[in-house]
């Protein structure tokens, strides 16, 4: 079962590039093994490599608790698991409270702290206004939505609509009509929760990718530092803008150069702002966040391709938060930094 089925976030690290960085990461002689494990979660794809002299278990042993703890994670977060955490949440009638799991209270704290800071620009019951603009869990624009019903759909979407309790682990509705969605954040806390599992086992050395959310430890086989491509936003050819060489943190990158639609010859982004139920109007194609766990860094690129690179940079900085920004300026991508990004990635990129 998925997590992930519509294009709500643009996936950067694509395939195709994970196999150009495992040749730029084995290009020299090893200094020791690499081993790889790959499979599919979410609706799209994990590939996780550990740079080790020996595994301390088969693969197959390792596989299988990796894909287990994922099982467990989908349970969760997923909306197309009927009997998972959140749909039993969203199919609920009334405002009572109702009793969820650790993980479950603790990512929608983190999703909804997230939303005081950025003031709803980063909400994750955004969902019923990506499926009325046709950026549903099946891509479907018949037709531009009215004013009418955009402003029937805001009125269930808001994260002030939702209520929950961290001492007593409880969730419940302020509206009727909410419906939670965390497409935006599961897949960084998946990782997050993959990495750790990789860890307790004795390993310092990885890279664990999920859909385009990493996390990165250690070295690689060549004892050098972690490359990872950042892709330039082109909807029409896919190719590599810029090389991070980095260790020891987390990275998730946006964008919404692939994922709309032209209608009359206007050109509609599948980022929804919550706050007004319109698509996103600016000239940020794409941006990319380093932080300390995959799910800060998932979260943030989405409330970044919301708020656009000019009221993003501001608050970026004033978080201290490590960001690239990457606007389309005529035909040209001009980047921009925050003096967090440039300080983590000085010297360091190609």
């Amino acid at each position: 079962m998925s997590l992930l089925k519509h294009p709500a976030k643009n996936v950067i690290f694509l395939a195709g590039f994970l196999i150009f960085l495992s040749l730029l990461n084995g290009c020299d002689s090893q200094h020791k093994s690499a081993f790889t494990l790959s499979g599919e979660t979410m609706g799209t794809t994990y590939h996780i490599t550990i740079a080790a002299d020996q595994l301390n278990e088969t693969q197959e042993s390792l596989k299988k608790a990796i894909d287990s703890r994922l099982v467990e994670i989908n349970q969760s977060f997923s909306t197309y698991i009927g009997s998972s955490e959140v749909s039993v949440f969203n199919d609920s009638k009334g405002q009572q409270w109702h009793k969820k799991s650790k993980e479950f209270i603790n990512v929608l704290a983190h999703a909804q702290q997230i939303s005081d800071i950025t003031e709803g620009a980063y909400d994750i019951t955004v969902g019923p206004l990506v499926n009325l603009w046709g950026f549903g869990p099946t891509f479907n624009v018949d037709e531009i939505p009215t004013e009418v019903q955009i402003k029937e759909v805001l009125a269930s979407v808001g994260y002030q609509n939702i209520a929950y309790n961290l001492d007593t682990l409880e969730i419940k509705k302020l509206n009727d009509k909410v419906y939670i969605d965390f497409s935006s954040i599961a897949k960084g806390y998946a990782v997050d929760e993959i990495a750790e599992l990789i860890e307790s086992r004795g390993y310092s050395n990885y890279m664990v990718e999920i859909g385009g959310e990493m996390r990165l430890r250690g070295k690689n086989a060549q004892n050098t530092l972690w490359r990872i491509a950042i892709e330039k936003p082109d909807s029409k050819n896919r190719s590599i803008h810029r090389v991070l060489k980095v260790s020891d943190t987390a990275i998730a990158t946006s964008g919404d150069y692939r994922n709309f639609f032209e209608k009359d010859g206007v050109r509609f982004s599948h980022t929804i702002n919550p706050t007004n139920g319109q698509p996103v109007q600016h000239k940020l194609a794409s941006v990319t966040v380093l932080a300390e766990n995959s799910m800060k860094a998932d979260a943030w690129a989405t409330a970044f391709m919301v708020l656009g690179h000019k009221k993003g940079y501001d608050l970026a900085v004033y978080n201290r938060l490590a960001v690239l920004f990457l606007v389309k300026d005529g035909d040209s991508i001009r980047e921009i930094a925050t003096p967090e990004f440039t300080l983590m990635t000085q010297g360091l990129s190609s």
